[in-house]
């Protein structure tokens, strides 16, 4: 689908999976389990040498640490090696969420539960790995909102963590957690794009028409809301709108391959 291009594009300065990433032996199928475990070893496979003997001296400070703050400092430049140095995105978002779960401030916690759940989001999130980000992210979440229980962005992102990472198999539990929000404020665009992603998850296509709108009135600049409802309406056969959309997206972003990708779509659609 034209998304996966798209977002892999409007994402660029985002740390999110790219097309493919993270289809390793423990993910190659949707029915196998993942866990920490198995992503540090099969990340640790990838390394080079002298990468081997960079993450090894991190892990001894890690083990040698004798308090909180040296524990700390360890995570964090274990965050760091995988994110800038191996360049995993996966061993990257998991010690970012160890530090933030040792350091236990609400900014901490809610900064790396957005990273998960930027992840849990995007197209090309391996899906043997959403479980295993939705639980680390509910798991921070849940403590922000210890610290601060009318934080909305982390009680729609816990809502999220329901909906689209497999945690039950009532997605009224992602809905009933999100529209606590937006039942209070119709103008939260973030917790109507969640659900309307929700909407068209499920194909509630004619839903999620009228949530993307939403969202696009509240922020008529939204990208990725414009992205999701040319598809909604590419994909209940509303070709018109969907060129509409998909030009409206052309002229909103400078990216050369997104913008050939759109043409190449609009064509399609006039055939």
């Amino acid at each position: 689908m034209l998304g996966l291009l798209l977002f892999s594009a409007l994402y660029f300065f985002t740390p999110r999976f790219a097309s493919n990433a993270g289809k390793t032996p423990t993910q190659s199928t949707e029915n196998q389990t993942v866990t920490t475990e198995s992503i540090l070893n099969t990340a640790k496979l990838a390394l080079s040498e002298n990468q081997k003997i960079a993450l090894l001296s991190i892990e001894n400070q890690l083990k040698n640490a004798s308090n909180s703050k040296d524990s700390l400092r360890s995570f964090r430049a274990m965050s760091q090696f995988w994110a800038d140095s191996a360049q995993k995105l996966a061993p990257y978002l998991y010690f970012t969420y160890r530090a933030a779960l040792l350091e236990n401030s609400e900014k901490s916690l809610t900064f790396a539960a957005q990273l998960l759940v930027d992840n849990l989001l995007t197209p090309d999130a391996p899906p043997a790995l959403q479980p295993w980000i939705a639980g680390n992210a509910k798991v921070l979440l849940e403590k922000a909102l210890v610290i601060n229980p009318k934080n909305d962005s982390a009680k729609i992102n816990l809502g999220a963590c329901y909906l689209f990472g497999n945690l039950s198999d009532n997605p009224m539990q992602g809905i009933t957690k999100i529209k606590e929000v937006v039942d209070t404020d119709s103008t939260n665009s973030y917790g109507q794009f969640i659900l309307a992603l929700g909407g068209k998850k499920s194909g509630q296509y004619d839903k999620a028409i009228e949530r993307f709108l939403t969202v696009l009135k509240i922020q008529p600049n939204h990208i990725e809301a414009m992205i999701h409802l040319a598809e909604c309406y590419e994909l209940t056969d509303q070709k018109a709108l969907a060129i509409d959309w998909y030009t409206k997206v052309s002229n909103s972003v400078n990216i050369p391959e997104a913008k050939e990708a759109i043409s190449k779509r609009i064509q399609e659609l006039k055939k």
